[in-house]
């Protein structure tokens, strides 16, 4: 008889063999299990959750009365005279002679019960997530990512554009020598060309100064005049995260992508003879990347790109200039001024 795979299966194989007849003694001889495990399978079918074992004490449980004391002072302590794992470990060897105590015993309880004196003192916010879901076709996310390349046998930072649409993952990127609102612009314009078409609702942003020249509040923003005539060229709604930390989590998508694509396509560090060839490179491992699964997805990138490309709105038949124009005056040295350098022309344009 083959044993069971498993505690349930053992009671259940217990529970169908008394139903015929069997005995309490029989049973035991026939599974090599005790009478009391017997008992527990005729009264259930589940088996009890196995109890966890009691924690075993620390050299630390002595002075952890003490530590959560000073945590507690630190919740009406200025915030920059607040104790450190340094300072609490100090002044347990100085004031209570604790020399059993290691500094990552203190620093691993710290780290874990800082968090919950805030709570219990009400004080603290207990932080809880939700998962996304995204409508096919609606929403996309945009950012910049800075990479190292050697260009022309030089060690260089130049800089990625991403943009990913929420649903698929499918995403696009672009390395350009700045992060400047040409890039910017030219960016959006090669994304939504290989994508086929821009998002129907949110594409959310971040507060570039390419797109944002002042923060009104926490949504509203005064934007740039030549992203908000791109923006309506091409029909983009934007979406602004919040300032700061708090609004780091509203786009994670693009920039955990923008992480997974410097790890796994810009290691080791890419030498290229110009951008051009290194753009080359990049569009055919996004091609690549579209057959990978992320997360715990049951189908790859394709799959569902497929199923979001046909809803994205159409792209203008008309291009926009990303290029800046400039009106600008030759001086008397011969030169024209374009933002921070200086160019000499010919002198007959002088005047």
């Amino acid at each position: 008889m083959t044993p069971p795979k498993s505690k349930v299966d053992l009671y259940a194989a217990i529970r169908r063999d008394a139903r015929v007849g069997m005995s309490y003694r029989a049973l035991m001889r026939e599974y090599g299990v005790g009478f009391r495990t017997v008992k527990a399978a005729l009264e259930s079918v589940w088996p009890e959750p196995q109890k966890k074992p009691r924690p075993r004490g620390t050299r630390l449980d002595a002075y952890k009365p003490l530590i959560d004391q000073m945590l507690r002072a630190d919740l009406d302590a200025p915030c920059k005279q607040r104790h450190t794992v340094k300072r609490i470990f100090d002044r347990l060897l100085d004031e209570h002679g604790a020399e059993a105590v290691t500094y990552p015993m203190v620093r691993a309880y710290v780290a874990d019960r800082r968090p919950q004196v805030a709570v219990e003192a009400g004080r603290g916010v207990v932080h809880a997530f939700i998962p996304q879901s995204h409508r096919p076709g609606a929403e996309a996310e945009v950012d910049f990512g800075d990479v190292k390349v050697r260009l022309a046998g030089e060690l260089v930072t130049c800089f990625v554009f991403a943009m990913r649409l929420s649903y698929s993952g499918k995403a696009v990127h672009r390395v350009f020598a700045s992060c400047g609102q040409e890039a910017f612009l030219e960016g959006h314009v090669h994304a939504l060309s290989v994508l086929g078409g821009v998002p129907t609702g949110k594409v959310r942003y971040d507060n570039l100064r390419s797109a944002v020249s002042r923060v009104l509040s926490s949504r509203s923003r005064a934007e740039n005049e030549r992203w908000t005539a791109f923006r309506s060229h091409y029909g983009i709604d934007a979406a602004y995260c919040l300032p700061g930390i708090e609004g780091a989590h509203e786009k994670g998508g693009v920039e955990g992508q923008i992480g997974w694509f410097r790890r796994n396509h810009m290691v080791p560090v890419p030498e290229v003879v110009s951008l051009a060839q290194l753009n080359a490179m990049i569009e055919q491992r996004d091609e690549e990347d579209e057959q990978r699964r992320i997360g715990s997805r049951p189908r790859p990138v394709s799959e569902y790109f497929a199923v979001e490309r046909p809803l994205l709105q159409p792209l203008p038949d008309e291009p926009f200039e990303t290029g800046r124009l400039f009106s600008l005056r030759v001086d008397r040295f011969s030169q024209i001024s374009v933002r921070t350098n200086r160019y000499s022309v010919p002198v007959c344009r002088y005047g």
